[in-house]
């Protein structure tokens, strides 16, 4: 048994879900990237879009009754790894704020492109709620 989730007011996506919820708990999300609900980047910024894409993240498992403290996994998918190192303590902060002290597992992978082309990170996120 499973439930997509797709956030109140989002556009519906093509070909994918943002999330599914599956028996056991366990939380899906496709990857998120830092537009804001109506698919439409505010920002061209790193920080900024990966501000956007954890919030995304956020509001997508409380579709699950989930929440940051459920994540048990995350895939960062960057066009620029230098970018990422860059801004390290200003997205750390940023993290803090939206995820808070709670610390996945995390890969993070530098791509070619991303699918969206002003998409300057991707976050890929699964999560685990206890019976």
């Amino acid at each position: 048994m499973w439930k997509v989730l797709q956030p109140d007011g989002w556009i519906a996506p093509k070909g994918y879900s943002n999330g599914i919820a599956t028996r056991g708990r366990h939380v899906y999300l496709a990857g998120m990237i830092g537009w804001n609900h109506e698919s439409k980047f505010d920002s061209d910024d790193f920080v900024l879009q990966s501000q956007q894409a954890l919030r995304n993240i956020v509001d997508t498992l409380a579709c699950a009754e989930a929440g940051p403290e459920h994540i048990v996994r995350m895939t960062w998918y960057v066009k620029d790894k230098q970018e990422y190192l860059l801004c390290g303590r200003e997205l750390g902060q940023a993290y803090k704020n939206i995820i808070g002290r709670h610390y996945p597992v995390m890969t993070l992978v530098q791509v070619v492109d991303l699918a969206e082309d002003r998409a300057r990170v991707e976050i890929e996120v699964t999560a685990v709620i206890p019976d």
